[in-house]
């Protein structure tokens, strides 16, 4: 079967010469559907800049990424912002909603830009709340939630697409504990 992410020799270096900062050196990671996969290290190791290589957000200096049979450490720029809604969902540590949009909105616009419009997107993105428990809050704007509400509308955002790729950055580390581990176990059950 194939992997749903293989990564080959996947290396990221900033700058050049004496200033040169080795962020990620020499990845090999095979990922297959349905695997939670943690990546683990001190702050400034390069966690963060592995997954932005891994969803097509910055570009690798040497390696290759390959989802849905495409390298897309390789691919045109041009498009690249397809193949990120086409086929990743992301949960940024800072959630990232958009704060003039209610929680709905927020999921239905990640369904939008993945090819969902209209009444499917409305439907997905109800679907997707209910799912994460936070039907009663679809109406909300991201500064009338908790964190960890926050966190569900970012989880429903990343659903939203039906992508081949979940990628979380820190996804409890604004949260309190006991939010942080119900978070997780959503994470886990999605998978």
């Amino acid at each position: 079967m194939t992997p749903a992410l293989h990564v080959h020799q996947l290396s990221k270096t900033f700058g050049s010469g004496d200033l040169a900062v080795h962020a990620v050196r020499t990845v090999d990671l095979d990922v297959d559907a349905g695997e939670v996969v943690l990546i683990m290290g001190p702050s400034g190791s390069g966690k963060t800049t592995l997954l932005l290589m891994l969803g097509a957000m910055l570009r690798p200096t040497s390696g290759a990424i390959e989802v849905a049979d495409l390298d897309i450490a390789t691919a045109p720029e041009r498009d690249l912002p397809r193949l990120r809604a086409k086929h990743f969902g992301f949960i940024f540590q800072d959630f990232n909603l958009l704060g003039a949009l209610d929680a709905a909105e927020n999921v239905q616009l990640a369904a939008n830009l993945g090819g969902v419009t209209g009444t499917r997107a409305r439907s997905r993105a109800a679907g997707l709340l209910e799912q994460v428990g936070l039907a009663h809050r679809a109406h909300h704007r991201p500064d009338q939630l908790s964190g960890g509400e926050k966190q569900r509308v970012a989880i429903a955002r990343a659903l939203a697409n039906d992508p081949i790729l979940i990628l979380a950055d820190e996804p409890t580390a604004n949260l309190d504990s006991s939010i942080g581990r119900d978070i997780a176990r959503l994470l886990r059950r999605l998978a």
